[in-house]
């Protein structure tokens, strides 16, 4: 039996590079996806000193909830992630990751806990800088790159103009997802959510 939500903290992360340059890029859309939460919850983002990231402290599913964005690059984001994870008390089971994902089709959202990284730097650098990767994560899909295309190259470029068109939405969706996860568990949010995408 998956362990039901508890009624603690909850930390939602998610993954991107900081700086303009890299604003609306694939590597990014975990950013986006922490943006619209926080909006949901009507809370700001400033920044957090002892951590290196920022920051927006509300509540979303009825919980008391931080939702971050490590200022860090991507391959970094254990540091900011370790240091909020201490500062805030959250256990490795109330912590959610948001992330780009290469092996799902483009607005495709998963839910998991733990399991490999799939080669994503940002995970790699959590479950080492936490110790552990029984953590949960929302990946969002964003498909493979076409041709011989290098992959560290595709995840920095912006989604195509069709991509565009569907990409409030899936943004909408991995919300209504991380939501789902605070509120009622892994298994309950994985059979609703996967039913619904891909």
């Amino acid at each position: 039996m998956a362990p039901a939500p508890s009624a603690g903290t909850a930390l939602v992360v998610g993954l991107g590079n900081p700086g303009p340059g890299y604003a609306d890029t694939r590597h990014n859309v975990g950013f986006g996806v922490a943006e619209l939460l926080a909006e949901r919850a009507g809370a700001r983002f400033s920044l957090h000193k002892r951590s290196n990231a920022e920051v927006a402290e509300g509540r979303l599913a009825g919980r008391k909830v931080v939702l971050a964005k490590p200022r860090t690059y991507m391959n970094e984001s254990g540091g900011p992630v370790a240091g909020l994870v201490r500062y805030f008390s959250v256990p490795p089971e109330e912590l959610v990751v948001v992330h780009d994902d290469l092996d799902l089709g483009f607005g495709v959202i998963r839910l998991k806990r733990g399991g490999g990284e799939g080669g994503h730097n940002g995970l790699r650098s959590i479950s080492r800088s936490i110790g552990t990767k029984d953590y949960l994560r929302v990946r969002f899909g964003i498909g493979r790159p076409p041709g011989r295309q290098d992959p560290a190259d595709y995840v920095l470029k912006r989604f195509s103009a069709t991509e565009r068109k569907e990409l409030d939405f899936a943004v909408d969706l991995a919300a209504d997802a991380a939501e789902a996860l605070l509120e009622q568990g892994l298994e309950p949010a994985q059979n609703r959510f996967h039913a619904l995408s891909g």
